[in-house]
């Protein structure tokens, strides 16, 4: 099969989708306060999403665990071409390259901190793009899609909930461009359990930014993509907050010598408030994979739809 794209932009007549989201200065005012930071915080490989635990795992092991998931669930060891979506400091990308041996891989971010970080980095194969994903046209398509916590930047807070679902349509239809037949997408998400107002804080943290509502991924994939796993496990975000809090607390004069005291004392109850949110269920953490359908199963659609 040729797996060249030849048509980036679909069939070229469908009206183009408002664009919504974080804009490249949201994410930068939160993502660019400096590695030294966050390395305090997260650990060294700079990881800034739930892990994935196991008995006593220490935070290091979770999160290695949660990148493997990922990779085996984005059918991703030995593809030729991987693409993830919101790389943040690459940690990802190092693990496909490094022990899933995928000659390459791609991240896009919006954050210039992390791309430089990233290239400080340099393995063969490994690509780093400062790029929004609505403007990434490659000329092959990938045979795995990634994103772990980008999807929460994907549309801004009282967004009309038609636009909303609508923009999250937009990101599987890409996914649906750029994958290779019955390629496969690994989604990590943070997600309301029910229609919820949020905390201001966290409105302050990451800014032009909201979460889904727990079925509005699978429906926004639906058509294109077929939902084959799920899982909720906030328990696993609570405890991944709690470490990072631990790790905050433990390097607190040096967090404040670093970035201040009104942005550690911001942080530290942006960590705790979260792990509210996850121990008394208002927010979920997903981890979905969906699976590109035949071209031949799917129904057909007006050309509104595509």
């Amino acid at each position: 099969m040729n797996d060249e794209i030849t048509d980036v932009a679909g069939d070229g007549k469908a009206p183009a989708v408002e664009r919504t989201g974080a804009s490249p200065e949201a994410i930068i005012s939160h993502y660019d306060q400096g590695e030294d930071f966050f390395k305090l915080v997260l650990g060294p490989e700079l990881i800034y999403s739930c892990a994935l635990f196991e008995s006593d795992d220490d935070l290091a092991e979770a999160q290695r665990r949660k990148l493997d998931y990922h990779i085996e669930a984005a059918n991703a060891a030995n593809a030729k071409r991987v693409l993830d979506v919101g790389c943040g400091w690459g940690a990802m990308l190092r693990r496909l390259v490094d022990h899933a041996e995928v000659p390459h891989v791609v991240g896009l971010t919006l954050s210039p901190s992390q791309a430089n970080w990233i290239r400080r980095q340099p393995r063969p194969g490994l690509e780093v793009v400062e790029q929004d994903w609505r403007d990434h046209k490659p000329t092959q398509r990938y045979d795995a899609i990634i994103s772990v916590g980008a999807f929460e930047h994907f549309v801004q807070k009282g967004l009309d909930p038609v636009k909303k679902l609508d923009a999250y349509r937009e990101f599987f239809n890409f996914c649906d461009r750029m994958l290779v037949a019955e390629g496969k997408v690994s989604l990590q998400t943070i997600a309301f359990s029910e229609p919820h107002e949020g905390h201001p804080l966290l409105e302050k943290t990451f800014p032009d930014s909201d979460l889904p509502l727990i079925w509005e991924p699978i429906a926004a994939a639906e058509g294109k993509f077929v939902l084959t796993t799920l899982r909720n496990d906030r328990d696993h975000y609570y405890r991944t907050l709690r470490v990072w809090e631990q790790n905050l607390m433990a390097h607190y004069a040096e967090a404040i010598e670093l970035v201040g005291e009104s942005t550690v004392a911001d942080f530290r109850r942006y960590l705790r408030i979260s792990a509210t949110g996850f121990r008394l269920g208002i927010v979920s953490l997903l981890r979905m994979s969906f699976q590109k359908k035949d071209v031949n199963s799917r129904p057909p659609v007006s050309a509104s739809e595509r």
